[in-house]
């Protein structure tokens, strides 16, 4: 048996930064609101499946005051159309994993835990390719907007994890 040598002991640091904090809980409160937007998003679905979807489509685009013409709308309606129970479980398991995915990475953000800071750099990093293609193809504000938003959080998360270990490093130098 070979004897384990114990690894050194970093402690974690404790932030006490109010613009750190303040930083990471908006970026927390952002990605809460991605999961809420999916459950939502989802429950309507799954009301809907079985329903006059022309009658409640007329109801809420009336409420809302929402051209029935609109191209996004025609798709929101036949995308609910044409999905099958079997394709609907799959959508809602896809879901329920972005969704636990979010409120884990929202939960370790608010309490500023480094683990959810880099969770938040890779889930955000992995989108970017797929939003810089979309907006490629249909090039719109809202799209520029989710995209600099995207990187504006990856950027920041980024930049406090490399602050940490430069923490981090500083204290073993004086320890």
């Amino acid at each position: 048996m070979h004897p384990r040598i114990p690894l050194p002991k970093i402690p974690h640091l404790v932030i006490d930064d109010p613009a750190h904090i303040k930083g990471v809980r908006t970026v927390a409160t952002v990605e809460f609101t991605k999961g809420i937007v999916v459950v939502l998003a989802g429950l309507g679905v799954f009301t809907m499946r079985h329903k006059d979807i022309w009658g409640i489509a007329e109801s809420f685009l009336e409420f809302f005051h929402v051209n029935p013409l609109n191209h996004y709308v025609g798709v929101f309606v036949d995308l609910v159309y044409r999905i099958s129970d079997v394709r609907l479980w799959k959508i809602a398991v896809v879901a329920s994993v972005y969704v636990i995915i979010r409120f884990v990475e929202a939960y370790g953000l608010w309490y500023t835990r480094p683990w959810a800071e880099w969770m938040a750099i890779a889930s955000g990093s992995i989108y970017i390719p797929f939003e810089v293609a979309d907006l490629m193809r249909r090039p719109d504000w809202f799209r520029l907007l989710i995209l600099v938003i995207n990187v504006g959080i990856v950027l920041y998360m980024l930049m406090l994890r490399l602050e940490a270990a430069k923490k981090r490093h500083a204290a073993r130098m004086h320890s």
